[in-house]
């Protein structure tokens, strides 16, 4: 009898639980709704139950549907509160102290997500968090997860008031964006901030959105395929099925023979380097590998000193010669660049061997074939091309360990679909680097995206700001050499077709040496004064020159501009204007003098007499150019010529 009673009291707490109204998460304490805009109101409660929602000076009605689904539009309301946001069923639910005001969508990848301190710790970020006292800016952090099914809410999270006690915690560029916003309009200020760093611009975009594509529709029918699971479990079986076809299985061996250079290496496969073992038969393979690569050294360099670069490794590596370890590193987006000891290197055959540990994403050795390459004194010897490659291990990961680029739209489903319904005033995007390997795919992906989240969110053609690629690694990857990065920024100015887009220019402000650039006070005020100029009806230019016509002129090029503002400025120590290349029908680049023409820029070369493209900023690290407006913005990275890049048969990989 006790145990009939107890099932009875807990079947009557599970009704009434199902009875409950609830909310979505993204409604709390401290939220901003978004100003002059009907505002939709959703949850869900029994089927049939009568809900009743009050806010302000506004009260309305609705019953949910047989799925116990329920929505409201309440009226357009002025900037202002705080608010209480009253919803009545059979319980009751009370937020409080809600805003009116600008809701903004903060999304993208690891420069987006990078909070003021933290891992990130920008610029004076001590004196930011300080100084921090803006109770009108608030945050909702969208937590990292991932579903191949659409989910109608999300997993956690809660908004937050900037002060000095919680603005560390916020996206640095999100933050800087909506107080330079804020000072302006003086209107509360919401962030959504949804991000994963390192993610691929396909994690973001729907199903739906890659059945509209030609380029993707092939995407869509695999994400159809089924659950995480499912997917998990043939992601698997197709790796192992690509390792047993390229080399028989993996080895039951003492691998620590692989790195000496007598080790029999004839059996293994080849695989050509640099660029990811994704796009070269292995998609979806994280674990350990082995590169080898012999070279012959002349009786002349032999026992030399010397210097070995090895691209970029992801994720890890170590590096040997012979056997003798030359050098490690555990960062994935840093150039590998070691240095070789007085007697290593032997007249003859010597063995380099690589150790690569990749553990999500991406996996091998990428980047630009210059960047790969063995130097003694005068001698340079290419490592670009073929070596030999074997897997070690794999990295066999269960549905809950996957990743967020290990299927498309896994982010989409998890971290957008849920705030669709949610009303807002535009997006702000800072994402590219994990798609530069890609970059000419990228043009179609990028608009892919935005069109996809315009169409879902069912707000028209609503604001959408983006941050282009900043400076980040070698100069040497240039026009000559190729330059993924330089196409990507290519890719996001043509994404610019799309209406009411903007972009603004960050390659005066970044950091060669590191991917996540520590100033992102400037990223978000130019974000700012896109959103300000376009969108609020301020006056004044807003973006640097951008790149309009050339015209032939003898043995010199007139190259004409927009947003140019109010005039030219060759900016820091230079007395003349750096940053152009200029080449003839040989596609061959030279460095080109410019000078400024009224409103044009004149560039020639005396080595190219008869020209036919120009080229500024068109490299990986793309921090010399000093050409600005005198409204201190930079002229934005171009080309007149449309040859054929370094990414244009690089494809997305399902499971890369």
């Amino acid at each position: 009898m006790k145990k009939i009673i107890a099932v009875l009291i807990l079947s009557a707490f599970s009704c009434s639980l199902l009875a409950n109204i609830s909310l979505p998460k993204i409604f709390g304490d401290n939220m901003v709704l978004q100003r002059d805009k009907p505002v939709r109101i959703w949850g869900w409660a029994a089927a049939g139950e009568k809900i009743t929602v009050q806010f302000n000076q506004q009260k309305k009605n609705t019953k949910t549907d047989k799925a116990g689904k329920w929505e409201i539009l309440l009226a357009p309301e002025a900037a202002g509160g705080p608010y209480q946001l009253i919803v009545q069923g059979k319980n009751e639910l009370v937020i409080q102290n809600i805003l009116v005001g600008e809701v903004w969508i903060c999304s993208g990848q690891s420069n987006m997500e990078m909070p003021i301190a933290g891992w990130g710790k920008i610029n004076n970020y001590e004196k930011e968090i300080a100084t921090a006292d803006y109770p009108m800016i608030r945050q909702f952090d969208v937590p990292n997860t991932v579903s191949t099914s659409l989910k109608d809410d999300v997993s956690a999270g809660e908004w937050k008031q900037c002060s000095p006690a919680t603005a560390a915690e916020f996206s640095a560029t999100a933050y800087f964006f909506a107080r330079e916003v804020y000072n302006y309009l003086k209107v509360p200020v919401g962030l959504i901030n949804t991000t994963w760093g390192g993610t691929q611009s396909e994690a973001w975009t729907s199903q739906q959105g890659f059945e509209q594509s030609e380029r993707f529709k092939d995407i869509a029918a695999i994400m159809k395929s089924g659950s995480i699971e499912k997917l998990s479990k043939e992601r698997n079986e197709a790796i192992l099925a690509n390792i047993k076809k390229a080399q028989g299985g993996l080895d039951n061996v003492n691998t620590n023979e692989w790195k000496n250079s007598n080790f029999d290496d004839s059996q293994w496969p080849l695989m050509k380097l640099p660029g990811v073992w994704e796009e070269r038969g292995f998609p979806g393979l994280d674990g350990t590998a082995w590169f080898r690569k012999t070279i012959t050294i002349s009786e002349a360099d032999a026992d030399k000193a010397g210097v070995i670069e090895l691209a970029k490794v992801d994720d890890a590596d170590e590096t040997y010669i012979n056997g003798v370890k030359v050098g490690s590193t555990q960062q994935w987006d840093e150039l590998r660049r070691y240095t070789i000891p007085a007697g290593v290197l032997k007249a003859g055959k010597n063995v380099i061997a690589v150790r690569v540990v990749d553990n999500q994403g991406g996996g091998g050795i990428y980047g630009d074939d210059i960047t790969m390459r063995l130097t003694i004194g005068q001698t340079i010897i290419s490592l670009a091309g073929d070596w030999k490659f074997r897997i070690e291990s794999i990295l066999n990961k269960d549905a809950g360990a996957m990743g967020p680029n290990d299927f498309p739209g896994i982010l989409f489903n998890s971290m957008i679909n849920p705030l669709l319904p949610y009303t807002i005033k535009g997006a702000i995007w800072y994402q590219g680097e994990t798609n530069a390997g890609r970059a000419y795919e990228y043009r179609t992906a990028f608009p892919l995206m935005i069109t996809d989240w315009r169409q879902h969110w069912k707000q028209g053609d609503f604001p959408f700001f983006f941050v282009q690629l900043s400076t980040f690694g070698s100069a040497t990857a240039n026009s000559n050499n190729g330059s993924n990065w330089a196409e990507l920024r290519e890719a996001q100015a043509m994404t610019l077709s799309l209406p009411n887009t903007g972009m603004a220019v960050t390659t005066d402000i970044g950091d060669p040496k590191d991917i996540h650039p520590k100033n992102k006070q400037d990223v978000g005020k130019r974000l700012a004064y896109i959103a300000l100029h376009d969108v609020y009806g301020k006056q004044g230019e807003c973006m640097g020159p951008v790149y309009q016509s050339m015209n032939k002129v003898g043995d010199r090029i007139d190259i004409s501009f927009t947003h140019t503002g109010s005039g030219w400025l060759v900016k820091d120590k230079y007395e003349y204007i750096k940053g152009f290349e200029i080449a003839g029908a040989d596609k061959k680049f030279h460095f080109a003098k410019a000078l400024i023409n009224g409103n044009k820029i004149t560039v020639w070369c005396d080595e190219v007499p008869q020209p036919v493209a120009v080229r500024y900023n068109w490299a990986d690290d793309a921090s010399e150019g000093n050409l600005f407006n005198k409204e201190m913005l930079p002229a934005a990275p171009f080309r007149t010529d449309d040859w054929e890049g370094v990414t244009i048969r690089n494809r997305y990989i399902v499971n890369q």
